[in-house]
Formats: C-alpha cells, sequence, structure tokens
C-alpha cells in the first residue's frame, strides 16, 4: 500500500491509536470464551444444493454461483423462504448448552439477501418473503436473555444480486459500478446492523471476502464501527485493514497466529449453508479434539450450523452440540478462559493453561491414554501445588525428578475422546528442556515422543501418535515441517544414522542434521504404514562433544507422508 494511502487507513481505523492495554481490555471477552456457533441462513437453504433437479456441487450458500442461476431465477427462491419453525431461544440455549459463548449470523450473504428489514433494498426477509419479520432482532433479545454475545456476518465486496457488488460474472443485468454499490447498499447496510439492535449488539463484524476492496472502498466501511464502541472485526475487509481477528477457515494453523488473536471458523459436514444430501459429518470426538487443540494454541473454535428454510437446525447438528455440551459439562474449565500451551507439543494430547494469582493451573488433555500409567512433562521445574481429573475429581499423585515432572494415572481412561487432568503448580510454567543424552556406548536415541516439531505455520503439524505403545509421528503431510532433538554429544567422530520408519511411497528423502554436520538419505517404501523398518541413512562426521540441536527434515519435491518411531545416531566405529 502506498504511503499516503496507508497514512488514510490508519486515519480511518476507530482503533489505530488503541494501547496495548486497552486492546487487551476490549477482546478480553472473545479470548475467553474459546467457542462459538457460526450461523449459516438464508434464501440458499430454499433450493438446499439442488436446482432444477440437478444436484450442485460446492458449498451450499454458493448455489447461485455454481449453477449461474440469473438472479431473476434466484429472487424466485425467496417466495419459498418461510422460517415459521425459527425458535432463536432453543438456537441460543443449544449453543450456550454445547458451551459456545457468542453467535456470530450471516446478516447477508453473497447472494445479496438480507436476513434484516433494510431500508435500502427489497431484497431482505420483509421485502422477499413470506415471513416478512426481522430476523436478527429476535435472536439478539435471545442472546441478552441467555448471557451470550452476538456478531453479524457481513459480506461487504461480493454480492449477486445488487447492481455492481463483485462476483456475478454471468448476469449482465446485474453489471455496474462497484463503488456506487459500496456507497447505496453496503455502507448504508452496515449502518443498519451496526445501530438497529442496541449498544451491546453486534459485539462482532465479521467481513468476508475482499474482493476488489480498495482503501478508498474500505474507509467508509471502517468509519462506521466508530458507531459501536468496542466491537471486534476481523481481517476480511481489505483495503490495508488488518483487523483484530485472523480467520483460518475449515483448517487448524500448525502454530497459531502467535502476536494475533486467531479464529478457525469450521463447517460439520461439508457445507456452510444447508444442503439437504450432505450427509459427511464430522465426528463428535474430532470436534473435541479440535476444540483443544485450537484453545491449546490460543485460539477460538467458530463452529458452523445450516438451518434448514423452515428455520430448523438439523438434527445431525443438534446432536453433536449436545454430545459436545456434555463433554463440556465436566471439562469446559479447560476450554475456557485458557491461554496457548506454555510447554511444547507432548505425544498424547494437547495443553490449555490459566494463570490465577501465584499459580498456573495446566490442563492436560489426554487424547492417548498412556499403557505406561504416567504423564512425563519433560523440562517442567515448577513445585506441584495439586492434580486431579476433571471428571469426577479424583485426586492424582505428581512429583517433580530429574527430567520434569510426572502424573501417576489410574488404569483407565475416564473418557474416551479427551479425559481431562488439571495440574496445579506455582508461578508462571517454567521449562527447561532435558538434552537427550549419549548411552554408554556414545549411541543417542532419539524417539519421536520426545521430538520437538516445527514449522513454517503454513499447514497442520503432523502429530504423535500412540500405537502399542510405542509412539511414532504420523499425519506428516507438510515438507515444511520438521523434527528437532537437543542432545548431549559425548565424544566427536563419525557416526552412522539410522531411522525406524514406515511409509507407502517409494524416492522419499530426509536430510539429517547435527550442528554443522548434514546428510540426505533416501527413505524405502516398507509396505504400509503400519510395516516399519530401521533404515540406514548414511554417516554424520559431527566435530565437537556437547550440546546442540538433531534435525530431521523433509527434503522438497521428495516427500511423501512417513510415520517415524526414532531416529539413532551411533559411533560408527570400525565400520
Amino acid at each position: 500500500m502506498p504511503a499516503a494511502a496507508a497514512a488514510e487507513a490508519r486515519t480511518a481505523d476507530p482503533y489505530a491509536n488503541e494501547t496495548p492495554a486497552e486492546r487487551d481490555a476490549r477482546m478480553q471477552w472473545w479470548r475467553d470464551a474459546k467457542f462459538g456457533m457460526f450461523i449459516h441462513w438464508g434464501v440458499y437453504a430454499v433450493p438446499a444444493g439442488t436446482h432444477e433437479g440437478k444436484r450442485i456441487g460446492g458449498i451450499g450458500e454458493w448455489i447461485m454461483n455454481k449453477a449461474r442461476i440469473p438472479c431473476a431465477r434466484y429472487q424466485e427462491y425467496a417466495k419459498d423462504f418461510n422460517p415459521v419453525k425459527y425458535d432463536p431461544g432453543a438456537w441460543v440455549r443449544l449453543a450456550r448448552e454445547a458451551g459456545m459463548k457468542y453467535i456470530v449470523i450471516t446478516s447477508k450473504h453473497h447472494d445479496g439477501f438480507a436476513l434484516f428489514d433494510s431500508a435500502v433494498t427489497d431484497w431482505d426477509i420483509a421485502g422477499a418473503t413470506p415471513y416478512k419479520k426481522d430476523l436478527l432482532a429476535p435472536l439478539a433479545e435471545a442472546c441478552r436473555k441467555h448471557g451470550l454475545k452476538l456478531g453479524f456476518y457481513y459480506s461487504q465486496a461480493q454480492d449477486w444480486n445488487h447492481k455492481g457488488g463483485a462476483g456475478n460474472n454471468w448476469d449482465p443485468g446485474q453489471r455496474g459500478s462497484m463503488d456506487d454499490y459500496i456507497q447505496d447498499i453496503a455502507v448504508p447496510q452496515v449502518r443498519e446492523i451496526l445501530t438497529k439492535y442496541g449498544d451491546d449488539i453486534p459485539a462482532v463484524l465479521w467481513w468476508d471476502t475482499p474482493r476488489g476492496m480498495n482503501t478508498e472502498r474500505a474507509k467508509p466501511l471502517i468509519e462506521l464501527l466508530k458507531l459501536k464502541p468496542g466491537i471486534i472485526h476481523n481481517n476480511r475487509l481489505g483495503g490495508g485493514f488488518h483487523g483484530d481477528t485472523e480467520t483460518p477457515e475449515q483448517h487448524i494453523p500448525a502454530t497459531g497466529f502467535p502476536g494475533r488473536d486467531w479464529e478457525t471458523c469450521m463447517t460439520m459436514n461439508g457445507t456452510w449453508g444447508y444442503k439437504s444430501h450432505d450427509h459427511g459429518w464430522k465426528s463428535v470426538e474430532s470436534m473435541i479434539r479440535m476444540l483443544a487443540d485450537i484453545a491449546s494454541k490460543g485460539g477460538n473454535y467458530l463452529l458452523n450450523v445450516g438451518p434448514t428454510a423452515e428455520g430448523e437446525i438439523p438434527k445431525a447438528s443438534i446432536e453433536r452440540l449436545q454430545a459436545i455440551g456434555e463433554w463440556m459439562k465436566v471439562n469446559g474449565e479447560a476450554i475456557h478462559g485458557t491461554r496457548a500451551n506454555p510447554l511444547g507439543a507432548v505425544p498424547w494430547g494437547r495443553i490449555t493453561a490459566k494463570r490465577a494469582g501465584d499459580k498456573t493451573t495446566l490442563y492436560l488433555h489426554v487424547f492417548d491414554w498412556p499403557a505406561g500409567g504416567e504423564i512425563r512433562l519433560r523440562g517442567l521445574r515448577n513445585r506441584v501445588i495439586g492434580a486431579r481429573l476433571l471428571d469426577g475429581g479424583r485426586k492424582l499423585d505428581a512429583a517433580s525428578n530429574a527430567d520434569g515432572l510426572t502424573v501417576q494415572l489410574p488404569a483407565e481412561a475416564p473418557d474416551a475422546i479427551n479425559s481431562v487432568i488439571a495440574l496445579e503448580i506455582e508461578g508462571e510454567a517454567k521449562v527447561v528442556q532435558p538434552p537427550v543424552r549419549a548411552a554408554a556406548d556414545g549411541s543417542l536415541v532419539m524417539p519421536a515422543r520426545e521430538a520437538n516439531i516445527r514449522s513454517k505455520g503454513t499447514a497442520s503439524l503432523p502429530r504423535v501418535e500412540s500405537k502399542g505403545g510405542d509412539a511414532n509421528i504420523g499425519y506428516w503431510t507438510d515438507p515444511g515441517a520438521w523434527l528437532e532433538w537437543t542432545v548431549e554429544v559425548g565424544q566427536p567422530g563419525s557416526f552412522l544414522v539410522e531411522a525406524t520408519v514406515s511409509t507407502r511411497s517409494d524416492g522419499v528423502h530426509v536430510t539429517v542434521g547435527a550442528g554443522e554436520a548434514a546428510l540426505e538419505g533416501g527413505i524405502p517404501n516398507t509396505g504400509s504404514y503400519d510395516k516399519y523398518a530401521t533404515v540406514k541413512l548414511g554417516r554424520l562426521a559431527i566435530a565437537r562433544a556437547g550440546r546442540q540441536v538433531v534435525t530431521f527434515k523433509p527434503v522438497a519435491g521428495n516427500w511423501r507422508p512417513i510415520n517415524l518411531r526414532r531416529l539413532v545416531i551411533a559411533p560408527a566405529g570400525n565400520d
């Protein structure tokens, strides 16, 4: 962005001069919430994925675009959008009982249809449907009654039904000036949703798809936020405005967004808007574990429902939210109000943390219950205050040792999906990761469970799996991820390097480094991901003794997923 435009953007931004303390205060409720409901609802729920007898591919709310439906034809669907079964109180109670703390609903999506009574267009709930009543006002009242925050999604750039809006390249009648569209539709409608529902609503403005949004078009929209002091908005406005939150969609970033607030939005099946034939539902297990994963990286989870044209949330969504709610009733304190894992990757699950006064509670989310009857937190040096299971409150023995801290576990996990241990320690967590030390013969054995998993942050991290008591690094699809171990080399010299691995692919190459030394080796196809082999990778000439970092990295262009159980560097001797 040119310097003059950047300066103009800073002037328009109501938070341009906000201090860190002011920002922390404004973001506090959102950071504590961790879990929210996304609602995609509109006229697209009428065709529900099928147009003129043909199932249309893609997500449900994009049916007008994917099927290239002319505006006049698409608007006919509004005559059947009559949500007489809409019960906003039931929706809010469902969200609250699932452990959600806020809701974000599509006030207007890309099809340009508004769920509120807009004075600037008849393409809305009041002017184009038989229902003729604002859908946002009763939801606002229900959120107030039940103590949830309410935010509005608004598609500021893409609008396939109003002249000049971006995105409609199939209907000549929609062509027009985008500048006029911003001035005549987007700006007045954003003003409406910011002022119609009281001082506290919306708490969030969720922009989407900044197609064609330069600074001049974004500036009058960002300035409208001054009408709602304290409002939180995301990074999708465009025009050089970065907003308050990053918004990864349908994935969890490997390392979160250090230094930025962020929120993963995700569907329960394959679509945001309702599609009657999409039955590819995520499991309760996967969603509970994703919630813990996101919280452990400092983010929020915005989980979507797509109601029908009659105003009902699909039964499959309700059942999943109720099951998540049962888990949250027991374990919610390990999600709400927590911050990111201060320790590092662990082989059995995730960690969230909460600081209060002179103590820290580490919430150990155990996905894979260790067969050995204990959890080790390597390098944790704080004094233990106490440990307990959240499910049932059973107290557990925990003690410090030379390698860190160990928690003793009962034989059976109390929860098959995610058992949570609350571990209270004195002060802020202090970790001094002990190195892998050489055995008597000088060899360094680096197991998967003790690896530090690193990434450029562009994709999902590989993760530690526990199978048959022998952990491995798996789900390694990203060649930008790598492993590190800190080791203590006893004597310099020539070392043989071998890895215990499995893969179904040929021609996989890795590099292994230690200090200034490095080698490249190939990994053959072992036949399956369950069939492991010990592969000799080559020799390393390590020039110095003492502490250093061993790396295990994919070679770009020659990478296919592998599982790794251990890496061993052993003195070559006379070999």
